[in-house]
């Protein structure tokens, strides 16, 4: 997400001052942060653990936890990312409470891990824009989402929808950039073959 640029100044100038002013304990830049940045770790939140109110409650322990250690923050990321990252281990304590016993099932993703291939191959590119408009396939991609393994739900998450680069997602979810390629590619074949048999009716439906 880009931050705006005031009088001219920069992304990064913008951002470097609104860090100072909370750092100073300015509310005003705290209240400017929240506003920039709520409704990105809101999302992030929400596929995460899939439950509006708790993703509600990560919002406000991000900030507050933020807010608590921004002397911490040497600007060595993005302050969206250090949030991003901040709220994404909020979300795995959630899930680890809730899962005691929690085994994934989403292997390690070495650097050299075989590709996957998915066993139905269906080229999307052959339906109508408007078929990826409707409400019904977009909740349709949303379930597929949430059935993610965590791993690969939080890179896709953050790489396709929240627009993060390899290396920032990287810093968000403590892996290398290997990692994620990995398993970003794991992911798309995973949603892929998930939603190969509903878009393979709808290319039958339109040719019918």
């Amino acid at each position: 997400m880009a931050v705006p640029a005031v009088d001219g100044a920069s992304d990064a100038e913008y951002e470097r001052n609104l860090l100072q002013r909370i750092q100073a304990g300015d509310k005003t830049a705290c209240a400017e942060c929240i506003d920039l940045h709520s409704a990105g770790v809101y999302r992030l939140a929400l596929r995460m653990v899939g439950s509006p109110e708790e993703a509600e409650d990560i919002v406000q322990e991000t900030f507050l936890n933020a807010f608590r250690t921004i002397d911490s923050f040497e600007g060595r990321s993005r302050l969206s990312t250090w949030l991003y990252r901040i709220a994404y281990n909020t979300a795995l304590m959630r899930l680890r409470k809730k899962q005691p016993l929690y085994v994934s099932i989403d292997p390690p993703a070495a650097d050299d891990e075989e590709e996957i291939t998915p066993m139905q191959l269906f080229d999307w590119c052959c339906l109508p824009e408007d078929d990826f408009q409707s409400n019904e396939a977009r909740s349709e991609l949303e379930r597929a989402i949430a059935e993610l393994p965590e791993t690969l739900r939080a890179v896709f998450v953050l790489r396709e929808l929240e627009g993060l680069s390899t290396e920032e997602t990287a810093q968000v979810l403590n892996v290398t950039i290997s990692n994620v390629k990995v398993r970003l590619h794991r992911a798309r074949l995973w949603l892929r073959e998930r939603l190969s048999g509903y878009f393979t009716e709808l290319a039958h439906a339109a040719q019918g």
